[in-house]
């Protein structure tokens, strides 16, 4: 008795027969199906052959490796140029001064020159500018018309809200729970626990310096909480 002519069964050397069943050969591979005669009336049997690709046609993986690694130093190159600018951005601004100060900054980000500040800016006035780390820090003209040595933090010890000044009262009123403080940043009224923290106010070859208060709380007589 004839028996079946069927080479080893795997999904790359399955084809067509009669009976419907059928999948495709991958283009990596070539094959070919011949059909050897049963016995009368009995059907046909199938035999497949499938071939592998040749070695000189695999792909260099060194070669791969090569271009991905110049296609990766291409990409990189360029996104680091792009990526500078917006690390230097968020770069606190440049010092000066001595003790490691900070320039004060005005509304819209010049150097506070102390000569042309005192000009416009009488006796009595307290604007913010831009401080240490950033802070909004009031400049403090004194009432015969000098800077004063010290700053004053603008941030509200209770939960952070800027603090105005209210010129009539001569006060630092915090709009959100109330908190006041009197015109050197002193806490009087709560829910604020903590007085305004302080700045050093310098001038350095004409500008505006703020250096840090690492000092005794001269309102208070106490430590600075802040350093």
């Amino acid at each position: 008795m004839a028996s079946n002519v069927l080479s080893p069964a795997s999904p790359a050397r399955l084809c067509s027969s009669r009976s419907g069943m059928f999948s495709f050969l991958p283009k990596s591979l070539s094959g070919t199906c011949r059909l050897a005669p049963r016995d009368m009336g009995k059907g046909m049997s199938i035999k497949c052959q499938a071939t592998s690709i040749p070695a000189d046609r695999v792909p260099d993986m060194g070669k791969r490796e090569l271009m991905n690694l110049l296609l990766l130093g291409a990409i990189s190159l360029p996104t680091a140029g792009m990526l500078l600018p917006y690390t230097y951005f968020f770069v606190p601004p440049g010092t000066g001064g001595t003790g490691g100060g900070t320039v004060a900054k005005d509304a819209i980000g010049n150097d506070v020159i102390a000569a042309e500040w005192l000009k416009s800016h009488g006796p009595g006035d307290r604007t913010l500018a831009q401080g240490l780390k950033g802070d909004p820090t009031y400049l403090v003209v004194e009432k015969d018309g000098t800077l004063a040595t010290y700053g004053i933090n603008a941030v509200c010890t209770h939960l952070g809200c800027v603090v105005p000044f209210n010129v009539a009262e001569k006060k630092f009123i915090c709009p959100c729970h109330g908190s006041q403080y009197n015109d050197q940043g002193r806490v009087v009224r709560g829910p604020a626990p903590l007085s305004l923290a302080l700045a050093h106010c310098d001038v350095d070859e004409g500008k505006v310096v703020f250096v840090p208060w690492i000092e005794t709380d001269f309102r208070t007589g106490e430590d600075p909480w802040w350093a």
